[in-house]
């Protein structure tokens, strides 16, 4: 009872977030493109959320667990602080891009951007079914053992690759062009938590190095 109240608190909490981080900015309610993408981004970690609470309840509450101050490598806590800071821009530059008009998205365009922010954020729920200790903080804990099937036989870090996704299609589906801008300091910060995250799993979690030469690619595969 207490990780579907803590489920629910969240959910609100980022309809909250959403709605002061674009339709402030947009300065109007009458942005369709906002309503849309909040409610794909609401389905599309509502559905995937219900399941985690019934079938891993504790990979869900290590999802739960986020944000600067949850993270224990002082490295990561200015990393997750770049990033929610970028995420804020994001949505706040797409929003007032909207309002001023200084890029117009054709609705197919638009569409897709949706699209690619449910596919981005169903990659990074698969990722926590397929490895439940995949957590929204960097830790090892000592129960914890390697995954390198599925998703992590692709890219080492697909939930990171699901991130990736869908941060591109969000300008998109907010009718921005300039939006995309932000995702150069965003892919630098989340090349940074990588790069880091790698260095302890390597010294932590047994059989990292190994995997690390069998799967070649971090983020994207034939790229890096």
């Amino acid at each position: 009872m207490k990780l579907v109240v803590q489920t629910l608190a969240s959910m609100v909490s980022g309809v909250l977030f959403f709605g002061l981080a674009l339709f402030l900015p947009a300065w109007t309610f009458d942005y369709w493109q906002s309503w849309v993408f909040i409610a794909v981004f609401m389905v599309a970690t509502l559905i995937p959320s219900i399941y985690l609470a019934v079938k891993h309840p504790a990979a869900l509450q290590r999802r739960l667990k986020a944000g600067p101050a949850a993270e224990t490598r002082p490295v990561q806590r200015v990393v997750m602080t770049a990033t929610l800071l970028a995420v804020v821009a994001l949505l706040a530059l797409s929003a007032v891009d909207h309002r001023l008009g200084w890029s117009s998205v054709p609705r197919p365009i638009v569409i897709l951007g949706d699209v690619l922010v449910g596919i981005g954020l169903l990659v990074a729920q698969l990722v926590v079914v397929q490895n439940d200790h995949a957590a929204a903080t960097i830790r090892v804990e000592s129960s914890q053992e390697l995954v390198s099937t599925g998703l992590y036989g692709v890219v080492r870090h697909p939930m990171y690759l699901g991130a990736l996704v869908m941060m591109l299609g969000t300008p998109l589906a907010l009718d921005s062009l300039w939006g995309l801008v932000v995702l150069i300091p965003a892919s630098a910060a989340l090349t940074a938590r990588i790069v880091d995250e790698e260095k302890m799993l390597t010294e932590e979690l047994a059989g990292y190095g190994e995997y690390t030469r069998r799967v070649g690619y971090r983020l994207l595969p034939g790229v890096w």
